[in-house]
């Protein structure tokens, strides 16, 4: 059995942090057990440096009694107990607290979606326990969890390196060096107490190769906890659309304060009373103030973050919701994106000849062998890309009782691939030879340039790929080499490499894809692939699911474009191929300043410039690096193409539904305000006072929030153009519509008040039928806004929203309690209809 000692990091902030491990040794070959990781993470805590609690009902309640409306509320609460109307200020007080349990409700669902969607963003590590790899969250490692890092990913937790091949970290975020440090493991001809090996920290990144190490300190006692620095302090900016409603919600208030100063002025003026006046003044105030706008915004985002992560997209920054429904362009890789990344390898060429295989073949002709010997020798021992998982496959069903598949021989040396060498090398000891042999693959055009193939030579060599990339098979060149005992060469130019032959990979492309893609072009929204395969490779995966293939540029013509000729090609092609990663930042760009807006698709370290610069950059979740993710704005919970189309519709959806719920917002403030200035300043009895303001506040608030929010998408969402970059969440036409819709419900309210008061009516029963014609006006406009949003009224019969029949069903029995109950008609100062007499 194959252990290897733990200790606890020097200098460890807790005391019982030395008495980690008892045990002090591990299984390499199995990790920690099930239930080692639960004594442990119960003795040690999660592996969080900073966790941000979760906001207690306490502080949202204390939040809440800030807020605006509240202390309105409050105040014409003690004016009523001045004026010595206790039950009017009673009442008022017991809908006050309806209204805080309302809002903390509400903040809390909101927050509750919020943190879970947190979790699944959180960092995850890939872990041997139980004997099996898995994949966990970060926050759960313990001392003693086997880890293994690749490039691209963060770093999980403090630990000792047992394994590193090409291992390079940038450990800027501890020492403020951006120059990456290589990193080797313990040295075998020594014991494990001499030679503990380096150490990786929890936050550094790995910026090359990959490796193995022993969790030695998690949480607060690694060297990130002690220092203090937070991965999580990181605020992100507001959004567009959150600046655009700040504005328009501070011209809302600014205009609410002029108002109230004019009413209590006229009511004094009129009436002599100061108090009276302040009242009115406060009752148009709750009327005027458009406090469900920062509410509507904030329930719109989280839960609409929801829908697009039951999607299979999760959402880690919320102004990518706002900017889905305008994409214009979709850059998506080929790989795993538009095809299954379930590759196997297809066919095979050595020595001038051409074999197809598939799953039925039953023998592989020994031409073929040595090329599949030194396919396997160049890959990883512990295969989990999916394209070396269909190598080692092969081999084992094509080399089995060959010889050539070399179970003895020692890895001692490796070259990994480069943006400049797109090939990598493996060199092998074997204790029956007195050489290395070394294994190459890669890019075909890399592997005949280290063979040091003649130009004609390379050309047979590439006609022979391009022929097999037309079948869209991904083609890479194999070579081998021998190197004598002595020192290694730097780098993989220096062996005499001979060439072998070429493989080919099959991808399947998505049965779901062409679909998809058809309701983008139906949408308005370009897919361009971005591939590094060769161009035939890319035609041919590209006619299949539906892109323009009627030019496809490759990497090589781009690097001679200039910035301007680059945004003239970008205009008629939707294929780009043999383009490596940092020209993909190129194509965002030049999208962008062609007047885009660009998705993007990535998945390596190399993409996480181009996924930056996108105004939606989208990360790989599966296969992607931590580093694609930690920059993209989303993540593919599952790496497939259907769910960006499926967030893009969400988008779409979440967007139109939000102005319908701002449009509302506006219309039905509009009868308030007329309802509680006009009486006071023509000189009829006060209409409104803050208890029917909160009544209809009631209804107000859970049809903004929750009524709109719940919308079935239009009929037509995915077949008009994207919405364009600088519109406005109101444009004049949705706020001119609404605004008329709300004056003319205003005019209705106040024509029966002063139709009802000058045919002699008394003030109650006027007061009691204007402010039923008020609510039933309010529930009018959700129904007037619907129909102007979508002309025809034109709805998705299949989701019907029953969120809106719950309100208007619970909106209905209050009315029917106010009409018919006394007691309850009084505490709103209105009479019963079953009492008309009373107010005639």
């Amino acid at each position: 059995m194959q252990t290897t000692p733990v200790e606890p990091a020097s200098g460890a902030v807790s005391g019982h942090a030395e008495q980690a491990l008892p045990d002090r040794y591990v299984d390499m070959k199995r990790g920690l057990t099930s239930a080692q990781v639960e004594e442990r993470r119960a003795r040690f805590g999660r592996n969080v440096v900073d966790s941000k609690a979760r906001r207690t009902w306490w502080q949202t309640l204390w939040e809440v009694l800030h807020e605006p409306m509240f202390l309105l509320l409050l105040a014409a609460s003690g004016i009523y107990f001045v004026l010595g109307d206790v039950a009017e200020a009673l009442t008022l007080l017991a809908f006050v607290t309806g209204i805080i349990f309302l809002t903390v409700f509400q903040s809390h669902r909101t927050a509750r979606v919020l943190d879970s969607l947190r979790e699944l963003s959180a960092p995850r590590a890939q872990v041997l326990r139980d004997g099996q790899r898995q994949l966990v969250s970060a926050a759960e490692l313990v001392p003693g969890d086997v880890v293994f890092v690749n490039e691209g990913t963060r770093v999980p937790a403090d630990g000792a390196i047992t394994e590193a091949h090409e291992l390079s970290v940038d450990e800027s975020l501890l020492t403020g060096e951006s120059v990456s440090v290589s990193k080797s493991a313990a040295r075998a001809s020594l014991p494990p107490d001499e030679d503990p090996g380096e150490q990786l920290f929890f936050g550094s990144m790995v910026v090359q190769g990959q490796g193995q190490m022993i969790v030695t300190a998690t949480g607060p006692n690694t060297t990130l906890g002690r220092i203090g620095k937070s991965l999580t302090g990181i605020t992100e900016a507001h959004s567009p659309l959150q600046l655009e409603t700040r504005t328009f919600v501070n011209r809302f208030a600014s205009a609410s304060i002029a108002l109230c100063v004019l009413l209590v002025v006229a009511y004094r003026l009129r009436s002599g009373e100061w108090l009276s006046g302040v009242l009115a003044g406060i009752t148009l105030a709750m009327g005027i103030l458009p406090e469900e706008i920062p509410v509507i915004l904030t329930v719109f985002m989280a839960l609409g973050a929801r829908r697009i992560a039951n999607e299979g997209v999760l959402t880690r920054r919320m102004s990518a919701i706002e900017t889905l429904g305008q994409t214009s362009v979709l850059c998506v890789d080929k790989t795993g994106t538009l095809t299954q990344n379930r590759m196997s390898v297809r066919a095979l060429c050595a020595r001038g000849k051409l074999q197809f295989i598939d799953q039925s073949t039953q023998h592989i002709d020994e031409t073929y062998h040595e090329l599949i010997e030194y396919l396997v020798l160049a890959s990883e021992i512990e295969p989990v890309d999916p394209m070396e998982l269909a190598f080692h496959e092969t081999g084992h069903a094509g080399l089995a009782g060959t010889g050539r598949l070399h179970g003895d021989w020692t890895l001692v040396r490796e070259y990994a691939l480069t943006p400049e060498l797109p090939a990598m090398s493996h060199a092998w000891h074997s204790p029956d030879l007195g050489y290395h042999t070394v294994a190459s693959k890669g890019a075909p055009e890399a592997v005949c340039a280290l063979c040091h193939l003649g130009a004609h030579e390379t050309q047979t060599v590439m006609d022979q790929a391009a022929q097999m990339a037309s079948n869209g098979l991904r083609v890479l060149g194999v070579a081998r080499a021998r190197h004598p005992p002595g020192d290694w060469p730097e780098k993989q130019h220096d062996f005499e490499f001979t060439f072998v032959g070429l493989v080919g990979l099959l991808d399947p492309v998505r049965p779901e894809v062409a679909r998809a893609i058809a309701e983008c072009k139906a949408a308005g929204v370009r897919v361009v692939m971005v591939t590094g395969d060769y161009p035939s490779t890319a035609r041919a995966i590209a006619a299949e699911v539906g892109i323009n293939v009627s030019r496809i540029v490759s990497g090589q013509e781009m690097a001679v474009m200039d910035d301007s000729r680059l945004r003239e090609t970008i205009g008629s092609t939707d294929v780009f191929a043999r383009v490596r990663p940092e020209q993909k930042l190129r194509l965002v760009s030049a999208f962008r300043e062609s007047g885009h807006v660009v998705a993007m698709t990535g998945d390596g370290v190399n993409d996480a410039p181009a996924l930056k610069a996108a105004h939606i950059g989208i990360a790989m979740g599966l296969r992607g690096a931590e580093v694609a993710r930690e920059v993209a704005s989303l993540v593919l919970l599952r790496d497939d193409f259907a769910p960006i189309v499926s967030a893009i519709r969400l988008g779409r959806r979440i967007y139109a539904n939000l102005v319908q719920a701002i449009s509302y917002t506006v219309a039905v403030h509009i009868p308030m305000i007329a309802a509680t200035m006009l009486p006071v300043l023509v000189g009829w009895p006060p209409m409104l006072a803050p208890v029917h303001i909160v009544f209809l506040q009631l209804v107000i608030d859970p049809v903004c929030s929750v009524v709109f929010e719940n919308e079935p998408e239009r009929e037509n969402l995915m077949c008009v153009p994207p919405r364009r970059i600088g519109a406005r969440l109101l444009s004049n036409r949705s706020l001119t519509q609404g605004a008329a819709a709300g004056t003319f419900a205003a005019l209705v309210v106040l024509g029966v008040y002063a139709g009802l008061l000058s045919a002699g009516y008394r003030q109650p029963l006027a007061r009691t039928l204007a402010f039923i014609t008020l609510v039933l006006g309010n529930v009018a406009l959700i129904f007037v806004i619907r129909m102007l949003s979508q002309p025809g009224r034109r709805f998705r019969a299949c989701r019907p929203n029953r969120y809106l029949w719950i309100v208007l069903g619970v909106t209905g029995v209050a009315l029917v309690l106010l009409m018919t109950v006394p007691a309850v008609a009084r505490l709103f100062g209105l009479v019963a209809l079953l009492d008309v007499g009373a107010g005639v």
